[in-house]
């Protein structure tokens, strides 16, 4: 029996059951690339919910009346809109778009934007397509922070935000392969194992109880 589509099932399913990172695994290079300092992350993950739930909802607006042939255009021309307007909101602040600005551009073909747009916001109501830009994006923020709070606490030993430090472990040395490449796939791998750990316990939770 199919289950019944309800607006907190669509916005809570981003968040664990199709997180884009770590189960649709797409968005995955400026995740790995930012995540080396929490306040990287806020910003990043702030303007792609933004881009995301406006996107979806435009696109649902207007899904009944996009000719097949140019879908994909269609959703990159919306995508691109709403990108432009946090790339001009970001240049009024220089520090963070030194950091961010050369993956802020790069949401307009993020496959987490196009993958929604093309795959859910093109064959939803307006409502359930803007939970679901909530929820992906959320799934996305969530586990960024996590990723940036281990690499840079870690890494540097202290969490800096807006030029001031809210977390220092006052270490006189730090493992700094956290805040390299290496680092960000070590953090992913062992985000994925323990979500594929919860996930086969809630299974075998759920097993049982149905026993």
């Amino acid at each position: 029996m199919e289950e019944k589509k309800t607006l907190w099932g669509e916005f809570k399913k981003g968040i664990i059951d199709t997180n884009p990172l770590l189960v649709l695994m797409v968005g995955l290079c400026s995740s790995l690339a930012v995540s080396t300092r929490v306040e990287n992350c806020i910003f990043m993950g702030v303007a792609v919910i933004f881009v995301l739930t406006c996107s979806n909802v435009i696109i649902a607006l207007i899904r009944k009346f996009i000719p097949d042939q140019i879908r994909i255009p269609i959703f990159i021309v919306v995508i691109a809109s709403f990108v432009t307007i946090v790339d001009l909101t970001l240049k009024t602040m220089p520090a963070v778009y030194e950091r961010l600005g050369v993956w802020i551009p790069l949401i307009v073909v993020n496959c987490i934007i196009l993958a929604r747009a093309e795959g859910y916001a093109s064959r939803n109501e307006v409502r359930y397509a803007a939970m679901d830009g909530l929820g992906i994006g959320l799934g996305y923020l969530l586990v960024l922070l996590v990723m940036s709070v281990f690499r840079e606490l870690f890494g540097t030993g202290k969490i800096v935000l807006f030029d001031t430090t809210v977390l220092d472990l006052k270490t006189k040395s730090a493992p700094v392969i956290l805040i390299m490449f290496p680092g960000a796939f070590i953090t992913y791998a062992l985000l994925s194992a323990l979500l594929q750990w919860y996930q086969l316990r809630r299974k075998r939770f759920k097993g049982g109880e149905s026993e």
